[in-house]
């Protein structure tokens, strides 16, 4: 009978460990889960992981001189991403050049920034940096490819100058924005980015966007 009873407790001990188990959260440790697909962080295990390349022969002007007209509007790309990103613009051209508008949440750094055309204190980032780009792939572009890269809206934000310069050409593994509420949606452009034109990662790089994207595992590609 003593047998029978410590049999028995041996197996409720068993069945409730193996529940606490399957209802523990994961903790983003480990290997965890899958990531579940159309993700930003299932999306990183397919870019492609290889070391960084000299940055010898790197040149802005590579990547065509100043901002053109991508979309064939009549307006600058610059000015698109001001018009997109600002609020209560005003145009010195009456549809064009954006004069002056406010960056009410600047994504790096949570804060207003004002917009002054002339004496700006707002930027437009290339959210993965030309320099870093030209390291991981784009050396091998033809000429057209990096215009477009440089112009795509998807790789552009407004953004409060002092920060932008900054973070100067780092990578995910290298500087991330101090506003930590956007890091999420700050990652998961850059792995968007880099899918979109077969720009590669180090590994250093990749485990950076994976920790970060473990944070917020349903996170979306934008």
């Amino acid at each position: 009978m003593l047998t029978y009873r410590r049999t028995l407790a041996a197996s409720a001990l068993a069945v409730v460990a193996l529940i606490t188990s399957a209802c523990s959260p994961w903790t983003g440790d480990g290997a965890g889960p899958p990531a579940a697909p159309g993700t930003a962080l299932a999306a990183v295990d397919a870019l492609t992981v290889k070391g960084r390349a000299p940055k010898a022969g790197y040149d802005r002007d590579a990547f065509g001189r100043g901002w053109i007209d991508v979309d064939r509007n009549g307006c600058g790309t610059r000015d698109d991403i001001l018009k997109r990103d600002l609020t209560g613009v005003r145009y010195a051209d009456g549809h064009c050049k954006v004069a002056s508008g406010t960056l009410t949440d600047d994504p790096y750094t949570g804060t207003t920034v004002p917009y002054v055309r002339g004496r700006s204190k707002v930027d437009i980032d290339h959210v993965v940096a030309l320099s870093d780009a030209w390291q991981k792939g784009a050396q091998q572009w033809n000429a057209e490819t990096r215009r477009r890269f440089a112009n795509d809206p998807l790789n552009l934000l407004a953004v409060d100058a002092a920060t932008n310069r900054r973070k100067s050409d780092g990578d995910a593994a290298t500087w991330l924005p101090p506003n930590g509420a956007y890091r999420c949606t700050y990652v998961a452009r850059q792995v968007a980015v880099k899918k979109k034109y077969g720009v590669w990662v180090t590994e250093g790089e990749r485990d950076a966007m994976k920790r970060i994207l473990k944070e917020c595992p349903q996170q979306k590609l934008p």
